[in-house]
């Protein structure tokens, strides 16, 4: 039983649509992953369907109602239960949040299941978040108009690398991100495209040598690119000291042996 995903939302639609597209259907069809997008709009009380309201304190916009999101959070919890699973992580996409980055999806990807919620308007009364979040995540410093591209997004990382997603580990291992620094600049046929030709190392056929050009190029545009990833790279990784080479000591010359020899001359004389 793959990694399970649910999506709480007012665009149900969009988000399956997605999700049952290219690399992640193709993994759910073939059962290594499993992924659910859930209408919050069903769990209202009232005949207009309506999810929100002005928010206490005046202010522009609308604030999405506690009730309808809690019921459809309970719902999913009930709907996980069945399967054996245990319960589900809960996730929030506020501006507020952590900010999500590689080391955030290798970690969520340990999870049995994760539930995302997406707000809209102006946001989600905070006792609901109170009630139900583990935690809040962000993509960054930004605002969207709703949560679904956020909650998208963090689930395709975290899915991909679920085991069968990928063909092969290699396939998100060698991906920028993943050891800190940014993947290396990538060539395909022709050899030769509007006069700019692909670099001779990977013509070469010598697998050392590609590597080591790769991770050469990646460093560099790291340092290029993204000052503060090959900062925190160059810190985790500090050169290791040359070790200085000692002077063997020649060893201290043997004493000679000078063996003495007793010589008894005899005369000739008689």
């Amino acid at each position: 039983m793959g990694m399970r995903v649910d999506i709480a939302t007012l665009f149900p639609d969009m988000c399956q649509r997605v999700l049952d597209e290219s690399i992640l259907g193709r993994a759910a069809k073939r059962g290594y992953i499993e992924t659910h997008s859930h209408q919050i709009r069903d769990y209202t009380l009232n005949k207009q369907k309506q999810t929100d309201d002005y928010p206490y304190g005046g202010g522009c916009g609308m604030v999405m109602y506690a009730q309808p999101i809690a019921d459809c959070l309970r719902d999913i919890a009930n709907q996980v239960e069945q399967q054996g699973r245990p319960k589900p992580h809960v996730i929030f996409m506020t501006p507020g949040g952590i900010k999500f980055d590689e080391e955030q999806a290798k970690r969520l990807a340990q999870y049995d299941n994760i539930t995302f919620v997406c707000g809209h308007y102006e946001g989600i009364d905070e006792r609901v978040i109170e009630a139900f979040a583990d935690e809040e995540m962000s993509l960054g410093d930004f605002v969207l108009t709703g949560g679904e591209l956020a909650a998208l997004a963090v689930a395709d990382s975290v899915l991909r690398l679920q085991p069968g997603v990928l063909a092969e580990q290699k396939g998100y291992e060698d991906e920028s991100f993943w050891d800190g620094l940014l993947e290396y600049p990538q060539y395909t046929r022709p050899e030769v495209w509007e006069g700019r030709t692909v670099p001779s190392v990977l013509l070469s056929g010598d697998h050392g040598k590609v590597d080591a050009w790769r991770m050469e190029q990646s460093k560099q545009r790291t340092k290029q690119r993204r000052p503060d990833l090959w900062k925190a790279y160059e810190a985790a990784h500090p050169p290791v000291p040359e070790k200085k080479r000692r002077k063997r000591k020649r060893p201290a010359a043997e004493p000679e042996i000078v063996e003495n020899f007793c010589v008894s001359a005899q005369s000739d004389e008689k």
